[in-house]
């Protein structure tokens, strides 16, 4: 069943039991792995850690090749997947050295969408007065506290002149990533939009969709739910983002996004629209054209079946829906040039952000 329903060829589709034994690595540890040859054949290799998440508590490294999880052996093209709610035991060549970790991977909040939350928002400031902003995930459906987080951050980056997102291995999320897309540009432009089955059938007009362009962060959670609620719930899903017009920034004009072939949903969102609206200029990799949203449906026997529930737009008319958003200057990771712990792509981004 799994095999068929991922035969659509969609995003945000899938089959499975809601003892979530077998979810996928970047959603049950907050790592993704890439494919690389190496002296044993080829092997899986950790790529991306974000910080907070299972496997950076368990003590998972870039550059770390994996060997076993709970004492089977994986390689591909089998996909690294882990049990949620468990301690399995991972195994991984470190230095040709074979090391051992237990990963402590909490049960899901949500058998819906299961995955574990790593640190949601990283900020720092760089040399010559750059500002660095990493958003790995955006929790929430309404995204309310992640966007708050957000809000934090970019307080303490108010002085720098320039700034790089890192959305390398962004894991999507809900409606914060308004309150992101809108931190690139001073006023309110169009984003894009969601059209559902029947809406696209019976025709609409996009400037006449339902608007959000405000996440009701100033109030108690409860209260914003409820307003929310009152003016989106039980109705047709197709709506028209718009960015929020937060005002200026001393980095307008002066960002780059990085993003790479794990930047997913949301990430690809953001991404999509500084591209089309010259807000940023994106370096990596193509992202992973993931840009259906979803929904998951108890089917019986315990078990899901997730489908996609709606079309994302962007407002100048692109799908990337199977195919990415492709950077401006292009800047793969190479686990070669990772072992002298040089980050060259984001060194590529701080020599473009100089500049700019």
């Amino acid at each position: 069943m799994h095999d068929l329903v991922r035969s659509l060829g969609t995003s945000h589709t899938g089959f499975f039991h809601q003892s979530v034994r077998r979810v996928p690595a970047r959603l049950a540890i907050g790592a993704t792995f890439s494919k690389v040859e190496t002296p044993g054949g080829l092997r899986w290799v950790v790529q991306d850690v974000h910080e907070g998440g299972p496997a950076d508590k368990g003590g998972l490294k870039p550059l770390d090749v994996l060997d076993t999880i709970d004492g089977k052996r994986i390689s591909p093209p089998d996909q690294p997947m882990f049990p949620m709610g468990t301690k399995p035991r991972t195994t991984v060549e470190r230095n040709s050295v074979v090391a051992s970790f237990e990963l402590d991977i909490p049960a899901p909040r949500s058998r819906k969408q299961p995955h574990a939350e790593p640190k949601a928002v990283i900020s720092s400031v760089l040399p010559n007065s750059i500002g660095y902003l990493k958003v790995a995930i955006l929790p929430g459906l309404l995204g309310l506290d992640v966007a708050r987080e957000i809000d934090k951050a970019v307080a303490g980056l108010t002085q720098c002149d320039r700034l790089i997102l890192d959305l390398r291995g962004h894991l999507g999320g809900g409606l914060g990533v308004l309150r992101l897309m809108s931190y690139l540009t001073p006023e309110k432009l169009p984003i894009g939009y969601t059209v559902s089955r029947k809406m696209a059938e019976t025709g609409y007009e996009k400037e006449k969709l339902r608007t959000l362009d405000h996440l009701p962060t100033g109030k108690p959670n409860f209260l914003a739910i409820a307003t929310m609620a009152m003016k989106y719930a039980r109705r047709d899903p197709s709506v028209l983002l718009v960015s929020e017009g937060l005002g200026p920034q001393n980095w307008h004009g002066r960002i780059v996004i990085l993003i790479n072939e794990h930047t997913v949903s949301a990430g690809e969102m953001v991404a999509a629209f500084a591209k089309e609206n010259s807000l940023a200029t994106l370096v990596g990799t193509e992202t992973a054209g993931r840009l259906i949203p979803g929904s998951g449906f108890k089917i019986g026997f315990g078990y899901m079946l997730i489908m996609p529930k709606a079309a994302y737009i962007t407002w100048h008319g692109n799908r990337f829906e199977g195919h990415g958003i492709d950077p401006d200057h292009a800047a793969g990771w190479s686990p070669y040039e990772f072992m002298n712990e040089r980050d060259d792509v984001l060194l590529r981004a701080v020599e473009l952000a100089t500049f700019l």
